[in-house]
């Protein structure tokens, strides 16, 4: 982890505690806005602060595993390009990697699965409600992310999905705490077998110490930005964009 501890993670987007829906309404106010964005700055800031960058979210064994792990959100996108790239079996596929890099990259999905694999078996907590239990296969970011030779300026890693809602480009971001977090991992599978469509697949991100929403589906680039101002409508996600929830989902 020294290159990440040369590189201090200063993000200054908020995050923290998702909004209630009962304070939709209220917090729909400008000077409440506000005051809703401070408090989950602060979260994010001390959490940050007294939680150790790699401390682990819990690990369970096989028995453990939830009979089936349901899919919410897109379970089929629907751009050309993803139907392309899944009637060929994903040969096609490649997961780019750019933005503050020295390297751009271009990895097919065969070479995603021949680097080196961290196996997992994590609790999925939505913000719906719901959890289950899977294991997850798939190389760490980090070692990717300084194969690239991410920059000093970078900051933000953010992901660029295949899927959309209503013509908007589906997109998740983190910062360079998350990304380089030891089970941060680009799953291809799923209790050891290839990601199903309504998955994720080819690639999702796990990011196990975050809420559901932040673990982006379809991955088909990573981007290494300085600031998340200039990507969507700047709050670091499309469903922090539309309002929704928070861009700090730590737990």
């Amino acid at each position: 982890m020294n290159d990440l501890s040369r590189r201090r993670a200063l993000g200054t987007l908020g995050g923290g505690a998702l909004l209630l829906g009962g304070c939709d309404r209220l917090a729909a106010t400008q000077p409440l806005q506000h005051a809703f964005h401070g408090a989950e700055g602060l979260t994010y800031r001390v959490q940050r602060l007294l939680t150790p960058r790699d401390a682990m979210a819990p690990e369970f064994h096989g028995a453990d595993l939830s009979p089936v792990f349901r899919s919410n959100g897109t379970a089929m996108p629907a751009s050309a390009d993803y139907a392309a790239s899944l009637a060929s079996d994903f040969r096609d596929y490649r997961l780019h990697v750019g933005g503050l890099v020295a390297r751009p990259l271009a990895i097919p999905l065969d070479r995603l699965k021949a680097l080196p694999q961290r196996a997992q078996i994590t609790r999925h907590d939505c913000v719906e409600g719901w959890s289950a239990i899977g294991k997850w296969t798939g190389p760490a970011l980090g070692p990717i992310l300084r194969f690239a030779g991410l920059s000093q300026a970078a900051r933000y890693v953010v992901f660029h999905c295949f899927d959309d809602f209503g013509g908007t480009a589906y997109y998740e971001s983190i910062d360079l705490v998350d990304a380089f977090h030891p089970q941060t991992i680009l799953a291809w599978a799923l209790n050891d077998r290839p990601l199903p469509v309504a998955n994720g697949a080819p690639v999702r991100v796990r990011i196990e110490r975050q809420l559901g929403y932040k673990h982006a589906k379809y991955v088909r680039a990573i981007e290494a930005v300085a600031s998340l101002d200039r990507i969507g409508r700047g709050k670091g996600g499309y469903w922090e964009d539309v309002g929704d929830y928070a861009w700090y989902a730590g737990i």
